[in-house]
């Protein structure tokens, strides 16, 4: 709290209350606290509730009480006088109760229960486990990959040797980022999956395209997008975003990739609209395309000039 005139202690414990449900905390119920003071004189005497600084100076009381709307929590109590009786201590748990409720009642306009999930702006630790064959890619050549992971999500990360990461983080953005950058590393591409990825090379056949974190794969010309396209760098260029479909490997094990099989725009597979794509014949025109071949030369032999 940053101003309280009276019990601060008190105004704590309903500003934790309500903070703690604001962060996510799952609270059984909320808690309120109220302070109650006394004023006695001879036999008669008054119990004051929520007392202000100058009750609390010049009163006989200061019993703070805390609780639910189930039950008191908690109870503390200065006085000073030689003691208290039972009908002063009933009366003050009484009022403390009505007060109590009635606090409880002014929080839960503001908030009845935790939220569903951690506020964006809580300190977070998230616990995910990767296989331990894959450690290594995860921290990289000298520690290279870890640390770029930590510098770009300015979280902490620490790597068990059986293969529990655990990522803190003050932002669930950034905590979230490195969640999805370590699976990205750790994922296998699997075939009929759309990922998201960037053009890092083109050339004359297709463009190659950097996928899961550390996958690459080749989009062939022929699957950068529907119908002809003369050259790569018609349709793509390196550095662009783009949304790419695993559509097989290669006998070398390669990611082979497809453009044209999704809406770019959307992300939405459209094999279905635009059709599988027939078997490549080496990518070579069709015959009736081709140019016609010139006369073949037959050479006699060895140090003989072509026969006419």
């Amino acid at each position: 709290i940053t101003e309280s005139n009276g019990s601060s202690s008190m105004a704590t414990v309903c500003g934790t209350s309500l903070a703690l449900m604001d962060a996510g905390v799952p609270l059984k119920r909320p808690v309120a606290g109220i302070a109650m003071g006394l004023i006695k004189e001879d036999k008669g005497f008054a119990v004051l509730s929520d007392i202000l600084g100058d009750e609390d100076h010049l009163g006989d009381m200061d019993f703070k009480v805390a609780g639910t709307e189930a039950g008191v929590t908690s109870l503390q109590m200065d006085i000073k006088i030689t003691s208290i009786t039972f009908d002063i201590m009933q009366t003050a748990l009484e009022q403390a109760k009505d007060g109590r409720m009635h606090i409880l009642g002014e929080m839960a306009k503001a908030l009845t229960g935790a939220r569903g999930d951690v506020a964006q702006t809580a300190p977070r630790i998230t616990i995910i486990n990767v296989p331990k064959e894959k450690i290594r890619e995860v921290i990289g050549t000298g520690g290279k990959v870890i640390r770029e992971i930590v510098e770009q999500t300015k979280c902490k990360i620490d790597i068990d040797d059986d293969g529990t990461i655990k990522i803190a983080a003050v932002d669930q953005d950034q905590a979230q980022k490195a969640i999805d950058w370590i699976r990205g590393i750790v994922a296998e591409p699997e075939i009929g999956v759309i990922y998201n990825g960037k053009v890092v090379k083109t050339a004359d056949f297709g463009a190659f395209v950097n996928f899961l974190g550390s996958k690459d794969g080749l989009v062939h010309i022929s699957e950068l997008t529907q119908g002809r396209v003369g050259k790569t760098t018609d349709v793509v260029n390196q550095g662009d975003a783009v949304k790419v479909k695993v559509i097989g490997f290669d006998d070398r094990g390669k990611v082979k990739l497809s453009m044209r099989v999704v809406d770019q725009a959307t992300g939405a597979d459209i094999t279905e609209q635009v059709g599988a794509k027939p078997a490549r014949n080496g990518d070579r025109p069709e015959r009736e395309d081709r140019p016609e071949r010139g006369r073949r030369e037959r050479y006699a032999g060895d140090g003989e000039q072509p026969a006419s």
